[in-house]
């Protein structure tokens, strides 16, 4: 154990040297799968304590993030679908479990800026509650790193929001349909995003062996560069994230053209 533990040590002390001087993502986008499936591998009963494992995950995630000097993260932590497609049981959980990670993990002494991405009100009370006191306690945060959460995420629900508040901004300033329709641009849509403000990512990464984004951030991640892991979120290992940024590191971005 203690070879395998000094080798993995090296090994992840030479991926760092070889990203030194290489172009890296400044921002990354995650989406954490396999926690479940995570849990069943390791034998719990209950194959939900898999959330837990991964939300305490996150701090390590962004640790590695900082090291590396990324200073924007976007975490996928819940999804429109898991609110409407998993049990009741399974969801009461998994908000416990944010509430629990975004009061231990980011709200004291934060190191990051936290944002929200999703609809707040499908969530329950007392978790909408815990993100936006997260977001007040990290106001005043320093550093220059933000960690947007993405929580009752979708981004098809995201674009139809943006789409609304854009016509009914134009509704109350007078302008005709006609008017908005021969003037709309991509400016005046993402600037009614969630994510107004912060920068696309350049790097979105998938753990578990799934190979699709899952209705996470359409309309930022046009031009990111993917990246998809067979690792479990919770087994997802600081070498996996270095060799996720050497890749990006070795690609030639090309912006659609």
């Amino acid at each position: 154990m203690l070879g395998q533990d000094l080798a993995y040590r090296v090994y992840a002390r030479q991926l760092r040297k070889k990203l030194i001087g290489c172009p890296l993502p400044k921002h990354v986008g995650l989406i954490m799968d396999g926690n479940r499936r995570w849990a069943r591998q390791r034998g719990f009963a209950d194959p939900s304590l898999g959330h837990k494992y991964g939300a305490d995950h996150i701090a390590d995630v962004l640790n590695w993030c900082a090291k590396a000097g990324i200073k924007h993260v976007t975490a996928f932590l819940c999804s429109t679908e898991n609110l409407s497609k998993r049990d009741d049981a399974e969801v009461a959980y998994l908000m416990e479990v944010i509430e629990k990670v975004v009061a231990d993990k980011l709200s004291v002494v934060p190191a990051w800026q936290v944002h929200l991405a999703g609809s707040l009100d499908l969530l329950p009370a007392t978790t909408a509650e815990a993100l936006k006191r997260a977001v007040e306690a990290s106001r005043g945060c320093t550093t220059g790193a933000h960690v947007t959460l993405a929580v009752g995420y979708g981004g098809r629900e995201e674009v139809i929001e943006a789409l609304r508040a854009l016509l009914y901004e134009h509704l109350a300033a007078g302008t005709t349909l006609a008017e908005l329709a021969g003037t709309l641009t991509i400016e005046d849509v993402a600037r009614h995003l969630y994510t107004a403000g912060q920068p696309d990512p350049d790097l979105v990464i998938r753990t578990s062996g799934e190979l699709r984004l899952s209705n996470f951030l359409l309309w930022q991640s046009a031009y990111s560069e993917l990246y998809f892991c067979e690792a479990y979120w919770p087994a997802f290992r600081e070498i996996d994230f270095l060799r996720a940024l050497r890749s990006f590191a070795a690609r030639q971005r090309r912006y659609g053209s």
